[in-house]
């Protein structure tokens, strides 16, 4: 299942156990967790999911998109000569062209 922010995380044997993994890695990467702040660790208790988590995953894979895939997008913008009409059109029909409805 999906965890949801405040739900625990498995323990680490029972990660460790279940992908048949030393503990020791499942431990590196829980702290990794922790580290960006995605899990916090109640002692005694076990690590949780952050409140504000989803949102911060999303805006590192926002960031990663504007840095990585954004320029090759724009670019590729550019050369067909698209305008911002055309583009807020495909974004309003989900990315079908009227071609693509035609054709139904």
């Amino acid at each position: 299942g999906v965890l949801k922010e405040g739900d625990p995380l498995p323990s680490v044997r029972n990660v460790a156990a279940e992908y048949r993994v030393n503990p020791l890695t499942v431990l590196k990467g829980y702290q990794q967790l922790v580290d960006e702040q995605l899990v916090e660790s109640r002692r005694g208790r076990g690590m949780f999911i952050n409140v504000g988590a989803r949102n911060l995953l999303l805006q590192g894979e926002r960031q990663k998109f504007l840095a990585e895939q954004w320029p090759g997008i724009y670019a590729t913008i550019q050369r067909l000569g698209l305008t911002p009409e055309e583009l807020l059109n495909a974004v309003a029909t989900g990315g079908k062209s009227p071609a693509d409805k035609e054709e139904r």
